[in-house]
């Protein structure tokens, strides 16, 4: 698995942790990543991503909000909202990672992680933020 990929796959189960935790969870993320990666830079990446996303979680929630408008974000299940929570902020802060990697990659851990209709959901949601972004 590439590196960017397991950084991005710890990354949105550290926010799956914190959804649960708070900001109490921000204490086991170190430990979490490195029970979870061997290579630093996979933790690395995973860290900053997820401190990242911490850190502007609510207007990542806004973006979501927004592009899913018949869904709450309570109704959401708690994969699917933090997949979507850390695409929405990588497309928005990540100027170095490409709009279509992001996508691709949160589409390929909604396959992994959720459920079978989840794929597109978290498709069409993530291209509608896309296109906020970069048309606001």
């Amino acid at each position: 698995m590439d590196r960017r990929t397991k950084a991005r796959e710890l990354a949105m189960q550290a926010a799956c942790l914190l959804d649960v935790q708070g900001a109490d969870g921000l204490e086991v993320l170190s430990r979490f990543f490195k029970e979870n990666a061997e290579d630093d830079i996979v933790r690395q990446l995973a860290d900053k991503w997820t401190k990242g996303l911490w850190g502007k979680m609510a207007e990542c929630d806004s973006f979501i909000s927004a592009a899913a408008a018949k869904w709450e974000m309570s109704r959401l299940n708690q994969v699917d909202r933090s997949i979507l929570r850390l695409g929405t902020y990588q497309l928005k802060y990540c100027d170095d990672i490409p709009a279509k990697v992001v996508i691709n990659e949160a589409i390929e851990l909604a396959k992994k992680f959720s459920a079978e209709s989840s794929p597109g959901f978290v498709n069409g949601v993530l291209d509608a933020i896309y296109k906020k972004i970069k048309n606001p």
